[in-house]
């Protein structure tokens, strides 16, 4: 859905428009799947729960393995239906591929963007973790601000990277677009993962007080 309203609906609703897409997607899959997976859709989610000790190095790798399946099948999903325009181009309108550089959407430099990265993931972990904690009262509305977190993230990141802080979400895109998207792509693995474990390590100082 986040990557699907860039693609198919980016000229119709703009920056903002896409950020809140992107974050209602994880909002309301927070409500529908939780109860089952803990929702996380995410391999920095997934990996900073394991170094925070909330799931198994065995459930870990399962999750990362789906995230990633799941990830390429709806990017070949939102491609199939794409191609349903008559002046879509794969090379001219993309597939939401993140970059940096020339693959910017403003041309912010492969170090801002890298910066940006890990900590608008490392806040976003913070949430994560602080809204599902077993020592928050509130638990219940934790897929709330879990989604508005993420949609700020994308209103403020967008422009500097496309937005990843989920490496399976990039990893999707980048294997049909290719080129630039394949090259860059370690940005939006290395830093979401150091994003989460830093946003997990904050957690953990913060939850131990």
């Amino acid at each position: 859905m986040g990557c699907g309203s860039a693609v198919l609906a980016g000229a119709h609703v703009g920056f903002l428009g896409i950020a809140f897409a992107f974050g209602l997607s994880v909002l309301v899959m927070c409500y529908a799947i939780g109860h089952i997976s803990g929702c996380h859709l995410n391999p920095a989610i997934t990996i900073s729960m394991l170094s925070t000790g909330k799931i198994t190095g065995k459930d870990a790798g399962a999750y990362i393995v789906a995230q990633v399946l799941g990830a390429i099948i709806a990017s070949a999903l939102l491609l199939f239906i794409a191609q349903g325009k008559a002046d879509y181009s794969l090379a001219a309108n993309g597939l939401g591929a993140n970059g940096v550089e020339d693959g910017s959407p403003d041309h912010y430099s492969l170090v801002s963007g890298l910066v940006a990265e890990i900590v608008l993931t490392a806040l976003f972990l913070v949430v994560v973790h602080g809204s599902t904690s077993k020592n928050n009262a509130n638990t219940k509305f934790a897929g709330i601000s879990i989604g508005l977190c993420l949609t700020l993230i994308h209103i403020v990141g967008i422009p500097v990277t496309g937005v990843s802080v989920n490496p399976a979400r990039s990893i999707g895109p980048a294997l049909f677009v290719g080129g630039h998207a394949i090259s860059q792509l370690w940005v939006f693995i290395v830093g979401p993962i150091v994003g989460g474990l830093i946003g997990g390590g904050i957690w953990k100082l913060y939850d131990r007080n």
